[in-house]
């Protein structure tokens, strides 16, 4: 049986060229990130284990955001699966059953993954989350982000730098389950078209939701 892939959801979901000294910790990767960057296109390779640690459910595809609050969302492997945040709502479309599944935007970041990326930057980052450095780890220097809300769904993010470059990101949610990201071909600040985060349910698609 097919399972969506989390978002990071929503963010939906990131990665980037970080300015900074080369000895800044995660956190203030991380800031200087937000800080920093406006919108991103990359590509990822997302990986699912559960607490039981059967094996992995992986996938890969095409993340985007403009900031704030637009993102997009891409799954291409194994199963199409698109998630679209246009400022005002958050749209999740799976074009193999016809589906899609229409929530506020405002419900949907606040203190979630996302809410990191496609947010309004460090000013409002610990008004959020709890953040701690993360220490070394397979080469990566992380800073880990603890939401303070405790009905986000997740335990806690961890951003993983390499230089100044963010290239993965774990999600452990509150069911034991563990996400991996690992992001290639990172353009940051690029220009990216409007049209790119509206979505218009297609004919004959099943809408549930707000």
């Amino acid at each position: 049986m097919k399972t969506p892939p989390k978002f990071l959801l929503a963010a939906l979901l990131a990665a980037a060229l970080l300015p900074g000294a080369a000895q800044a910790s995660g956190v203030a990767k991380l800031k200087s990130f937000l800080d920093n960057t406006r919108s991103l296109r990359a590509e990822f390779v997302q990986s699912v284990v559960a607490k039981s640690g059967r094996k992995p459910q992986n996938s890969a595809g095409l993340m985007m955001f403009q900031r704030p609050g637009k993102f997009r969302w891409q799954v291409e492997k194994p199963y199409p699966q698109l998630m679209v945040g246009d400022g005002e709502k958050f749209w999740i479309y799976d074009p193999e059953l016809k589906q899609v599944t229409v929530k506020k935007m405002g419900k949907t970041l606040g203190a979630t993954p996302a809410a990191l990326l496609a947010g309004e930057g460090s000013a409002s980052l610990e008004k959020n989350f709890t953040l701690a450095e993360g220490g070394e780890k397979d080469g990566l220097e992380w800073a880990e982000a603890t939401p303070r809300s405790a009905d986000s769904g997740f335990e806690k993010v961890r951003l993983g730098f390499a230089g100044d470059n963010l290239r993965a990101m774990e999600l452990h949610d509150s069911f034991g389950q563990t996400t991996a990201l690992i992001f290639n071909r990172v353009e940051r600040n690029p220009s990216l078209a409007p049209g790119l985060f509206r979505f218009t349910p297609p004919p004959g698609a099943d809408v549930a939701g707000e």
